[in-house]
């Protein structure tokens, strides 16, 4: 017997966006059933205007799109960034759609819209877009294969959605972008500043401004098995001596010489069985690797002004903080002996106590530090050279 879908449209109190405790709406709704809280983000102010948007999407460093809908011919076209001044003043008043990427890695207070999603794993928050339509303005009917909360910022977006797990999703084989070939809807609501929607993956969804509006997607992307595959193939390659190869010390004469026979196969079956034999250690460094580096747009330059633990100590002792670079993906494997500190697919070893240092401030000064262990000193300074930390005035 199936349980019964929750309620699809609840109300958000203060401190509590999702009209529910976290623990609640992780049981009940993460990657399970969509969710409309009405009210999440109570005079939300949006730290972005339509016009500081296209401003980003005139800089190199900002990946963007442009997506213009002709409605007359169900036409789609999509451009990317950067664009010029003149490429905004020639667009029509109606349907289109301005999104950038990573918004969050180029503006401080866009950023902070994620301190309320830190109920689920940083390391599963890609970024934050923002993306600015004019009315009728859409990107069409599509599924995402990623959990994402769309917060409407300035103006009105209406949104329709199928939650019949059996819905249509081939694609129009005409048009760049993935849009769906069918899409019937069987909720349709229109949000205000303020009200938040979450989808889990793969649900059909059709967002269209009603006037002219922001409306910012949190997206907590998920790797591909076949992501994760490649990737682990190539570092068990690396850790693999010339000395683990394919053996047949058991052979037979064959019946027929040119056939690759079940006892060939598993011997290969039994040789990669043992090349991927690696512990828990190995493992965890091997996923903490792949994901900090995931989907990352940019790299952190290693820093011009090198420091040793000593150095930084006294810029500390100035009244100097160290920052976190926004590039750099931050994960640690708690150990037998502390940690390791993931940056951008890059390890070092720390305490727990730096590790969660790390992990709840984005800045550090000597107040937040505290009593600093040598080895962490040396840690900071070497994180520091690598560009994941920057030495700033506090």
């Amino acid at each position: 017997m199936s349980r019964r879908a929750p309620p699809i449209e609840v109300h958000g109190r203060r401190g509590q966006p999702l009209g529910m405790p976290p623990a609640q709406f992780l049981r009940r709704y993460w990657g399970k059933h969509p969710l409309l809280v009405r009210g999440a983000f109570a005079g939300f102010e949006p730290p972005l205007t339509g016009d500081d948007l296209a401003g980003l999407a005139c800089e190199e460093i900002a990946l963007s799109r442009l997506v213009v809908h002709d409605r007359a011919r169900d036409g789609w076209q999509v451009r990317s960034g950067p664009f010029a001044e003149a490429d905004f003043a020639n667009l029509p008043d109606r349907d289109w759609t301005l999104l950038v990427q990573d918004c969050d890695k180029l503006i401080g207070d866009v950023e902070e819209l994620l301190r309320p999603f830190r109920f689920l794993p940083d390391w599963r928050i890609d970024d934050v877009m923002v993306s600015y339509a004019v009315p009728g303005g859409s990107v069409g009917a599509h599924v995402d294969q990623y959990d994402v909360f769309l917060l409407q910022g300035h103006g009105r977006r209406r949104w329709r959605i199928d939650t019949d797990p059996a819905a249509p999703r081939d694609f129009r084989p005409e048009v760049d972008l993935k849009l769906l070939r069918r899409f019937t809807p069987d909720h349709d609501w229109v949000l205000e500043p303020g009200d938040m929607l979450y989808l889990p993956p793969r649900v059909p969804h059709f967002g269209e401004a009603v006037d002219a509006c922001t409306t910012w997607s949190i997206g907590l992307r998920a790797p591909a098995a076949g992501e994760l595959l490649v990737d682990f193939a190539e570092q068990v390659a690396e850790r693999l001596g010339e000395d683990l190869r394919y053996e047949d010390r058991d052979l037979a004469p064959p019946a027929n010489p040119a056939e690759v026979d079940a006892a060939a196969l598993a011997r290969v079956r039994a040789l990669l069985r043992r090349a991927n034999a690696v512990d828990d250690d190995a493992f965890g460094a091997m996923f903490a690797r792949f994901i900090t580096r995931y989907r990352s747009a940019q790299q952190p330059a290693p820093s011009p002004d090198r420091v040793d633990a000593a150095a930084l100590r006294a810029a500390l002792a100035r009244g100097q903080a160290l920052y976190r670079s926004p590039w750099s993906r931050y994960a640690f494997v708690r150990g037998a002996r502390g940690a390791t500190l993931w940056f951008a697919g890059e390890s070092f070893p720390a305490t727990l106590r730096l590790a969660r240092l790390l992990q709840d401030h984005r800045m550090l000064d000597a107040a937040v530090l505290g009593r600093l262990a040598d080895a962490d000193a040396r840690v900071l300074a070497d994180l520091h050279n690598a560009g994941h930390l920057v030495i700033d005035d506090a």
